[in-house]
């Protein structure tokens, strides 16, 4: 089984990232990691902190000559911001006169609730851990993931379909989509340059009114076989398991797969897909098909063939440059919320952060169920599988 973790405050020496389960000689390109931390940075609407950080993957351990060797594999990426925080985050005691409390909580953050949870006098050390700059990690190992999920033939892509009020209204296909992500300037990750006018002046109303912006995000996972995941518990099922590894983002508050907010309210005949039958053409695979994929690629949390549709559903940020009512922590006086240097609009870099989630989900499952201490072996359980369903 692949697993991973992470490690580091947003304002601490590093953040890390352990992974661990995947097949030995797994090509690592450590251009491919680096790019995927840096589209994570982008986006019109992010914050200065961007401006002083450049993420790169330090590996540690797990890889050698350029592949995975089967152990766990560390990567640590340097925050650059320390230097200013060394004084007042230090490991040992330090000098508590200089240190930075979060003095009254932030609504919409974790705050409160984290410092009532820990004992704490104020928030700095909630805020440390909970701030999405924890992500960095997430898509570090995400992209050794999606690396393992391309020696089968399987890709993950993500575009962004709302900001604000503005929305995508037309399905995009997976040729723009990659296009999309291979694009060296990230506006507001949307394939429609039109509409993503339209959504960069929804940021910018937000940023002179001192608020912040939401959205929603489509992760799509393209070439996964059908069988992926089962039926049979309900805690192996697929779309329960990426539904639970995209609303483990910050800010994420929602996750759809497929459309299924549209089948909620639609009679069954105009959700179902339709099931045909391609037949050999040209040399490829005969395989069962559907005119649309209303599903997601999921039915009876298995996947069917088709691509993986996942949507997440992003709340503004809580850290508002006009503060919203709260409380101080130490007198219970009445107050504005604390401020720090924050986004404005974070949806496209939260995709980015959602694909991460959404390949080391789909790589774990793929690991299951066609085994492999190496990744040659692996890719033969692969194909074999393949060549069967191929031949139903």
């Amino acid at each position: 089984m692949i697993r991973f973790s992470t490690a580091g405050e947003s304002h601490g020496e590093a953040l890390i990232a352990l992974i661990s389960g995947l097949p030995a000689g797994v090509p690592v390109d450590l251009d491919f990691v680096n790019r995927e931390l840096w589209r994570r940075q982008q986006g019109y609407g992010r914050g200065g902190r961007m401006k002083i950080e450049t993420d790169k993957a330090h590996v540690l351990s797990g890889v050698r000559h350029g592949k995975t060797i089967g152990s766990p594999i560390a990567i640590e990426i340097v925050n650059r911001d320390w230097k200013n925080w060394e004084e007042k985050l230090p490991v040992e005691a330090g000098d508590p006169a200089k240190h930075q409390a979060v003095a009254s909580p932030r609504p919409g953050h974790a705050d409160l609730a984290g410092a009532l949870k820990y004992n704490f006098p104020d928030a700095r050390y909630v805020l440390e851990r909970a701030s999405a700059r924890e992500s960095t990690g997430r898509v570090a190992a995400g992209a050794v993931a999606k690396l393992m999920l391309r020696t089968l033939g399987i890709e993950v892509a993500s575009h962004v379909i709302r900001v604000g009020r503005v929305e995508l209204t037309r399905p995009a296909t997976w040729e723009e989509i990659v296009a999309l992500s291979a694009k060296d300037e990230v506006v507001l990750g949307c394939v429609d340059s039109e509409t993503e006018a339209r959504m960069k002046e929804e940021v910018e109303e937000a940023a002179r009114t001192g608020d912040t912006v939401n959205g929603v995000f489509e992760v799509v996972v393209h070439g996964v076989p059908a069988g992926l995941g089962t039926f049979a518990n309900w805690d192996e099922r697929l779309d329960g398991l990426l539904a639970w590894s995209v609303m483990s983002l910050q800010a994420v508050k929602a996750v759809e797969i497929g459309r299924g907010v549209t089948a909620a309210e639609s009679f069954g005949s105009a959700v179902h897909d339709p099931i045909h039958y391609a037949a050999e053409d040209n040399g490829h695979p005969t395989r069962f098909t559907r005119p649309q994929n209303n599903a997601g690629g999921i039915e009876g949390g298995v996947s069917n063939g088709e691509d993986l549709v996942i949507r997440g559903y992003l709340k503004p940020i809580s850290t508002l440059r006009r503060p919203l009512e709260s409380v101080r922590f130490d007198t219970r006086e009445k107050t504005s919320a604390s401020y720090e240097r924050s986004d404005i609009c974070v949806v496209p870099a939260a995709g980015v952060a959602a694909e991460a989630m959404v390949a080391v989900t789909v790589a774990s499952l793929a690991q299951q169920k066609f085994g492999g201490d190496s990744a040659l072996e692996m890719k033969r359980n692969f194909d074999g599988y393949i060549e069967q369903i191929r031949r139903y």
